[in-house]
């Protein structure tokens, strides 16, 4: 491959959007007053949803991801959807949310997750935050 060829691809990939799924629970099936929720003091559905907004709508689009949001249950289709999902498109990176990684109660969730973007999308990154306003951050580690 020439030069000029190799120069002409590497501009082209450094300028493609990156795809990025962020899989977290449908806030409005959580119950923030519960004790597996105390780690997120202040947090509602409201707030949650309008973090995920925030950080597809705006920052992520404009610098470049195109971000799919991925909402699941607390296990009954998680795993259905989250596959069906993987099926659909090749991702760059994947995100597993607090609300699925961080709670004791949802350790088994978030094993089978793991195991379903293992086996779906082996290529892609995976990548962890902490609460919605640091996803970018997380993505940014990886791609």
């Amino acid at each position: 491959m020439n030069p000029e060829h190799q120069a002409a691809q590497f501009a082209s990939k450094s300028t493609e959007r990156k795809r990025v799924m962020i899989i977290g629970v449908d806030p409005s099936l959580i119950d923030f007053l519960s004790s597996d929720f105390a780690a997120f003091p202040g947090l509602s559905a409201e707030k949650v949803l309008s973090g995920i907004t925030a950080a597809a709508a705006e920052s992520l689009k404009t610098l470049g991801y195109d971000a799919q949001h991925c909402l699941i249950d607390f296990g009954q289709t998680a795993e259905t959807v989250v596959t069906a999902e993987l099926q659909k498109q090749r991702f760059d990176c994947i995100l597993i949310g607090a609300g699925v990684r961080a709670v004791p109660s949802n350790f088994i969730l978030f094993e089978k997750l793991i195991n379903v973007i293992h086996e779906q999308a082996p290529n892609s990154k995976i990548c962890f935050n902490t609460n919605p306003s640091d996803t970018l951050e997380a993505l940014q580690r990886w791609i």
